[in-house]
C-alpha cells in the first residue's frame, strides 16, 4: 500500500494581499509583540498574539447557501460530511474558459467532492488572475446538483462568468441545492483524477455565508 501524502491546496494569506478586486485586504499585526509579552511576563518569557482583520472571501475559501440566499443556513449549518475526509475526484479542464460535465458520468460523482483544474491558480498575484477566467456554466452546475455531489471547487477567481452581468447562474443552483462552493484553489495539478479525499472546513461562524478554508487532499 502507498503511503499517504498531504497536498495543501490553499493560498497564503498574507498582509495586503488581494483575493478579488474591490475587496479589502486582510491586515495581519501584532496585538501582543514580544518586546510588550516580556513586560507582563518577565525577560525572556514571550508570547506573540495576533490580529487580523479579514474579509471574508480572502485567500482560499468556502461558501454556503447564506452567502447567495437570505434564508439559507449559515456557516454553523454547514454538515462536515459535505467538506471533510470526502471522497473526491479532480477533472481536468485546462485550456477551457466554460467549463461543463457532459462528460462526466453522473454515478462517478454522486457523493463525492468535485474539485476542477483549469490551472489558472498560476497567475495568482498577478493581475491576469483576474482576467479571462475560466468558470462553470449554469448546465455545468444542473448536472452536479442532479449527480448528488457533496461540494464542488475551482483554482480559478470565480466559479461563475463575472464579465458583463450581475447573474451568477453557477452559485444560486449549487447554493440552492446547499452544494458547499470552494473558490481559489491551487495545487490540483498535483492531484490524480480520482482515490483521494478532500478536506476544507472554515470556522462555525454564525451569521457568515463564506470564510477562508485551509483546504486539503490526502492521496494514497
Amino acid at each position: 500500500m502507498s503511503p499517504r501524502r498531504f497536498v495543501d491546496l490553499s493560498h497564503v494569506i498574507e498582509d495586503g494581499m488581494e483575493t478579488y478586486p474591490g475587496l479589502p485586504a486582510p491586515r495581519i499585526v501584532d496585538h501582543l509583540g514580544r518586546d510588550a509579552a516580556e513586560e507582563i511576563y518577565g525577560p525572556g518569557v514571550t508570547f506573540q498574539i495576533g490580529l487580523v482583520s479579514i474579509c471574508t472571501n480572502t485567500g482560499t475559501y468556502l461558501d454556503v447557501p447564506f452567502h447567495r440566499f437570505a434564508d439559507g443556513h449559515d456557516l454553523t449549518g454547514l454538515a462536515l460530511d459535505r467538506v471533510a475526509d470526502v471522497e473526491a475526484v479532480c477533472l481536468d479542464r485546462r485550456g477551457v474558459r466554460a467549463i461543463d460535465v457532459g462528460d462526466v458520468d453522473p454515478d462517478s460523482i454522486c457523493g463525492k467532492a468535485v474539485l476542477v483544474r483549469t490551472d489558472h491558480s498560476a497567475h495568482w498575484g498577478t493581475p491576469g488572475y483576474f482576467e479571462d477566467h475560466p468558470f462553470l456554466t449554469e448546465q455545468a452546475a444542473d448536472r452536479m446538483v442532479a449527480a448528488g455531489v457533496a461540494c464542488v471547487g475551482i483554482d480559478s477567481l470565480n466559479i461563475d462568468a463575472t464579465e458583463g452581468t450581475g447573474e451568477r447562474p453557477v452559485h444560486t443552483t449549487l447554493l440552492r441545492a446547499e452544494i458547499p462552493i470552494v473558490e481559489h484553489l491551487t495545487n490540483l495539478d498535483s492531484l490524480p483524477n480520482s482515490g483521494f479525499r478532500f478536506t476544507a472546513v472554515p470556522p462555525k461562524i454564525a451569521g457568515a455565508g463564506t470564510f477562508t478554508v485551509r483546504a486539503f487532499a490526502v492521496v494514497g
